[in-house]
């Protein structure tokens, strides 16, 4: 290798980027390897350890871009904006004189000119509904939190709801001020809702599933070819030990989020709702490269505590692509849809030689990939067209409720001073809803009378989800969506009534 690069610097006939040509280089020898030995250059390296390490420094807004306006959602607490009086439905026009509202100026640019250094300046230019004149305000650049976790609240008298989005430094942190909260609340039993969540730090995950866990008992253990086997087990620390706990999860959730299924599974500690998790079960190792570039090297793969390997199959060096992507993996998700996995259990086989038993009950689960939940929720199918699809894809919905926020904000705050009241008495009335279809008309989507009445439950719940977002949190936009949650909503039928307990004890899938 070098050899080859000593020749071409010093031979070859042009000048060439030697940068470059390692960089393709390293590239190409990892897509011989698996899916997910990769590399990153320095400013990929720094993007993507941003929602892990929890903060980044910038102007510290929420924020969506409509019709290539940055719409400040809600300035986060406490930070730069808010300080000096951003306020939600404000939208950023300029940043330090250039303009970034009606210039087709991509997401990513404009974030690239909010965010900077801890301490630095940036001049907004802001217009605001009300106010003639563009307002500017000069924010001091400071550390932003990001936060893993995007909902806690009590679903029910006695059941307690938190959402975890990713596994990140501060998670196990987040999720026990969110526990004790919850408990102090009355909570009893626990829905842990890992749907969509793609992992993130291992400890993270070791820390989470310790406040399940007995002492000693094992979470996870690695093993690779040049790795010897490593243990991780619960200290017996957790504050939620006893009470029934369900870990809702489905085809996006993986790695960290599969390593506390499994262990919650695997010690009968829990039941598992929904669909068969991602199976991502390969342990990478971070080489930091002199420039700030990383390879991230798979070294060992994870098994859960009852010895299952996480990971789905994979051919080792198989390129099907130019690029040399590992295109049946990638397209595993498509696979599973096509073969009817995603909407009926009778389609999921596994053969007996990937057969395990949980540790205390001795319940049958399966290797093979994935996490197999031990009560099978199907995708819900019925409320989704491609009406939908296409009001959702180009931003419509959205858009939708960024209007009405921007013209009723004060007045549904003063007649909606509760989230509890907003719930019980708001609905989307025919006028949004007309405006909604105006603006997929102008969009040029074809309006479809039988779809449309098709997808009106879900796209009612929507549009309330997205207005209690804008104007509260996350938390009440779950509040609002999760009602229509086929998971979590068979979760709540399983904690009232003896289908817990007889799914424990019989050990059979449903």
């Amino acid at each position: 290798m070098q050899m080859a690069q000593f020749a071409i610097t010093n031979l070859y006939v042009d000048k060439v980027d030697e940068n470059k040509l390692v960089e393709e280089a390293i590239i190409k020898m990892l897509a011989q390897l698996d899916p997910h030995s990769t590399y990153s250059d320095a400013q990929e390296v720094k993007k993507m350890n941003e929602p892990l390490v929890g903060n980044f420094e910038g102007i510290g807004v929420q924020f969506n871009m409509v019709e290539d306006t940055l719409f400040v959602i809600q300035p986060v607490s406490n930070g730069p904006s808010e300080k000096v009086g951003i306020l939600a439905g404000d939208r950023i026009v300029a940043v330090n004189d250039t303009a970034i509202a009606g210039v087709k100026m991509s997401t990513e640019d404009i974030m690239s000119r909010l965010r900077g250094p801890k301490d630095s300046k940036v001049n907004l230019t802001i217009v605001r509904r009300g106010i003639k004149d563009p307002l500017h305000f000069k924010v001091v650049r400071d550390k932003i939190p990001i936060y893993s976790l995007d909902a806690s609240y009590m679903i029910q008298p006695k059941t307690g709801y938190i959402r975890i989005n990713r596994f990140g430094a501060t998670t196990a942190e987040e999720f026990n001020k969110s526990l004790k909260e919850l408990q102090k609340k009355g909570m009893k039993d626990l829905i842990l809702d890992l749907q969509g969540n793609g992992g993130g730090y291992l400890n993270a995950a070791i820390d989470l599933a310790n406040e399940f866990l007995e002492q000693k008992e094992l979470i996870v253990y690695t093993e690779g070819r040049n790795s010897q086997r490593s243990e991780f087990f619960a200290k017996g620390t957790g504050d939620f030990k006893k009470g029934k706990l369900i870990v809702l999860v489905d085809e996006f959730s993986a790695s960290a989020s599969e390593i506390v299924t499994g262990a919650i599974q695997d010690w009968d500690r829990g039941v598992v709702v929904g669909r068969r998790s991602f199976g991502k079960g390969l342990v990478q190792r971070p080489i930091d490269l002199p420039d700030g570039s990383m390879i991230r090297l798979t070294v060992a793969r994870y098994y859960t505590p009852a010895g299952r390997c996480i990971q789905k199959p994979y051919k080792a060096g198989e390129k099907e692509s130019e690029d040399g992507s590992f295109t049946s993996y990638n397209q595993d998700l498509i696979h599973r849809y096509n073969n009817g996995e995603m909407t009926s259990a009778d389609s999921i086989h596994f053969p007996d030689s990937l057969k395990c038993l949980t540790k205390k009950l001795k319940r049958v689960v399966y290797a093979g990939g994935g996490i197999m939940p031990d009560y099978f929720v199907p995708v819900d199918t019925t409320q989704y067209t491609v009406y939908h699809q296409n009001i959702a894809a180009k931003g419509v919905i959205l858009k939708t409720t960024m209007k009405f926020i921007e013209n009723n904000r004060k007045s549904l705050l003063a007649k909606y001073n509760k989230f509890e009241t907003y719930e019980k008495d708001f609905t989307i009335s025919e006028d949004i809803l007309k405006e909604m279809r105006e603006m997929a008309d102008k969009e040029k989507i074809t309006f479809d009378e039988k779809q449309y009445q098709q997808s009106l439950p879900l796209i009612k719940a929507q549009l309330k989800a997205l207005i209690a977002r804008d104007l509260w949190d996350m938390t009440e936009y779950f509040r609002v969506i999760n009602q229509s949650n086929p998971s979590v909503q068979r979760a709540l039928e399983i904690l009232s009534s003896t289908e817990y307990e007889n799914i424990l004890k019989s050990g059979k899938r449903l």
